[in-house]
């Protein structure tokens, strides 16, 4: 089981390469329709990539799910070995962390894809934080939304 604060550390010989994802799902409507935004940086806070689309209709959480795998899928392509993930949905943080069961049927596939996602990566840390500090994320989400 995976423990809130911890670092989860794969064993693999490569030196690190950390980024910070930051990642917002938003549905108009649950279902409705739904956008997500990411925003990968260094670790100085200096944007490396940004994603900011429109993903059809769906929940909000299947859109949170979304959001984080499209951010971990961005940040192997950028090589980064190591991953800080900041969220907004304590639902998400908390099925990751193994805090809580995936019970609904829709997010299983989503959460499976998530953790063959984060083996990727040589560690991670997943932390929830308040919208408050997730506006990038939270206002690519919603420009997606708000061009279609």
């Amino acid at each position: 089981m995976l423990i809130a604060g911890e670092y989860y550390m794969v064993n693999k010989a490569m030196p690190y390469k950390k980024v910070v994802i930051n990642t917002d799902g938003a549905s108009r409507g649950n279902p409705g329709k739904a956008a997500i935004g990411a925003v990968i940086a260094d670790e100085q806070g200096g944007t490396i990539h940004t994603i900011s689309r429109c993903i059809g209709i769906t929940t909000n959480n299947q859109a949170e799910y979304k959001a984080l795998i499209e951010g971990l899928e961005a940040a192997l392509k950028l090589d980064a070995s190591e991953v800080a993930i900041r969220i907004d949905s304590e639902l998400i943080v908390n099925q990751v962390k193994g805090l809580y069961r995936v019970k609904n049927p829709a997010l299983k596939p989503l959460y499976q894809r998530v953790t063959e996602l984060l083996a990727g990566f040589n560690g991670f840390t997943i932390e929830h934080i308040s919208r408050t500090f997730n506006q990038g994320a939270d206002r690519l989400a919603n420009l997606a939304l708000d061009a279609h």
